[in-house]
């Protein structure tokens, strides 16, 4: 059975996506990009840019299902309320979209990568390209995208087998 797996790595001013197909135990690479969003623009219009982005690459490409990383709490608190405001847009466009929806940490995304959850975004990166067999590397949004794919495709364990139920996170760290 094929799964066709949306991967959002959810930004304001660039939202990254990443499409992988799921065969049994292989990952095949299918597509990945950005949606960007005019800095120039109000708010509400940005949001709109990325709901629509993201509609745009589902009616292309024809996903069974989503994953999106989780917001971390910012040191800036307008920089994560509007990092929760387009990942909201984000969420948004996969439900309308009739996708299910699973929600990753990037600690987890990490794991499930590159095998531990403070991988520098160069590692997780190549382990993307390794384990999807690129030609070459994806920018840094795609490959977050293509990361939390990848993760959602491993039941979000992956290659560490990282069990998160009873702990939370916390600088970084998985606590009980």
């Amino acid at each position: 059975m094929t799964v066709r797996i949306l991967g959002i790595d959810p930004g304001l001013r660039v939202t990254g996506f990443g499409v992988i197909e799921q065969h049994g135990n292989r990952l095949v690479y299918v597509a990945s990009g950005c949606i960007k969003s005019n800095e120039r623009q109000l708010l509400p219009e940005r949001l709109g840019t990325l709901f629509a982005g993201i509609g745009e690459v589902i009616a292309a490409y024809r996903p069974t299902q989503a994953a999106i990383e989780k917001v971390f709490v910012n040191v800036n608190p307008q920089s994560t309320l509007l990092l929760g405001q387009a990942r909201g847009a984000a969420i948004s466009a996969l439900v309308h979209g009739g996708l299910p929806v699973a929600e990753y940490t990037a600690l987890q995304v990490k794991q499930a990568v590159v095998g531990h959850g403070k991988a520098a975004k160069e590692q997780v990166q190549h382990m993307v390209v390794r384990l999807l067999e690129l030609s070459g590397a994806p920018t840094a949004d795609a490959a977050d995208a293509l990361a939390c794919a990848i993760c959602h495709a491993h039941g979000g364990q992956g290659l560490g087998a990282l069990a998160t139920a009873g702990y939370r996170v916390r600088g970084g760290r998985l606590l009980r």
